[in-house]
């Protein structure tokens, strides 16, 4: 029941602010959920929530970006199964963190004009992350939001994307003999509830200050990543 309720609000939080459900959900499902069905289960939740996202503002969608981001993802999914387990989370949390606070901050003129390639290799890495430890979002998002600085083809656009690879992701743990079924249940009612906590974020959405917007979205931006950092330096020292 918990997970359900958690379910809306953070779809909500995801879709209002930009960024930041995925990981709260991956966050507290670390405590409900055993170790070994987190990432699938989370997986195909956030499917759900993001194809509803992705449906709503399908107007605003860069549908040549996405068809890059496959590209890599495909591949990306199949070298991260067989990694799974094989590195460290601890480090790549950490790395991750660093990374997304270092890309926030500082201004990268390059990846203001990131090309189709650049999709495809942004695909690669975070599809094959996302098998290791569940929860890429913010690192998509960063990416994007330097090519599309308004808001709702950058909204529209990074819901695609996630649902993409998450759909790519369920698809390589299924292949690789994960049982779905028992899940189903809580599975089907958490996107229920996500795509209800979708719609309401939609209209929060359109009802807040393109500055407010981007000031709340680096602050949501930065607090991930400094807990990301925080949590691989724990598992670190405690290795």
């Amino acid at each position: 029941m918990v997970l359900i309720i958690v379910s809306f609000f953070t779809s909500a939080l995801t879709v209002s602010v930009g960024i930041g459900g995925g990981v709260a959900l991956l966050a507290l499902m670390g405590y409900l959920v055993p170790v070994a069905a987190i990432i699938p289960v989370h997986g195909v939740v956030q499917l759900g929530s993001n194809v509803g996202r992705a449906a709503i503002l399908r107007n605003h969608v860069a549908w040549a970006c996405l068809a890059a981001f496959l590209i890599g993802a495909i591949p990306g999914a199949w070298v991260g199964g067989l990694a799974v387990g094989a590195l460290a989370e601890p480090v790549l949390k950490a790395a991750l963190g660093a990374f997304i606070l270092l890309i926030t901050w500082m201004k990268f003129p390059r990846l203001a004009a990131i090309s189709l390639p650049g999709f495809a290799l942004t695909g690669a890495i975070t599809t094959f992350l996302t098998m290791i430890f569940g929860a890429t979002g913010p690192f998509n998002a960063v990416v994007l939001s330097k090519t599309f600085p308004e808001r709702l083809r950058f909204q529209a656009t990074t819901a695609a994307v996630m649902s993409l690879q998450h759909l790519v992701k369920t698809l390589a743990f299924a292949l690789a003999g994960f049982a779905f079924a028992p899940w189903l249940p809580l599975i089907a009612t958490m996107i229920v509830t996500g795509l209800a906590g979708t719609w309401v974020g939609a209209h929060i959405l359109r009802r807040t200050p393109e500055s407010r917007f981007q000031l709340i979205f680096k602050i949501c931006l930065t607090i991930l990543a400094l807990d990301l950092v925080r949590r691989g330096v724990a598992g670190m020292a405690h290795g």
